[in-house]
């Protein structure tokens, strides 16, 4: 197309997509590979005539919050990261065992793994509890 269009100066961009589209189906129907399952996914296959094979549906699984025994003082951390590597942030909360809030923070760490950004929400929970006189975490 391209060819065609710097030497015969005509750009016919319908027929350009067209053969785009039929080369994307091709190649796209000829894999066995699944889709994340989300609506971006579905739409740009569905406008390729790509056909839609779903991920593995995981089943739910309950997960809660419980009070920590009296005394102590429970700390949920986390760390994230957007990309591999990415800008990445950690943050804690800091609950007593009546679920009263303490403390809580978050910390900008500039570009890491997402393990990184776990590992430094770790270290930055211990400097505070230490900051705070806690023991009992």
């Amino acid at each position: 197309m391209r060819n065609y269009a710097r030497f015969q100066d005509k750009i016919e961009v319908s027929r350009t997509i067209l053969v785009i589209k039929d080369l994307t189906y091709l190649v796209g129907n000829s894999f066995k590979a699944s889709m994340k399952n989300d609506m971006f996914d579905f739409n740009v296959l569905k406008f390729f005539d790509i056909n839609t094979r779903t991920g593995k549906v995981l089943r739910p699984l309950l997960v809660r919050w419980e009070f920590p025994s009296p005394g102590w003082v429970k700390i949920n951390t986390d760390g994230a990261a957007r990309g591999y590597p990415g800008l990445a942030a950690c943050g804690s909360i800091f609950r007593g065992s009546m679920g009263e809030f303490i403390e809580a923070f978050s910390a900008f760490l500039d570009v890491h793994i997402v393990f990184v950004a776990e590992f430094y929400g770790v270290i930055y929970v211990l400097e505070e509890a230490q900051k705070f006189g806690l023991t009992n975490v």
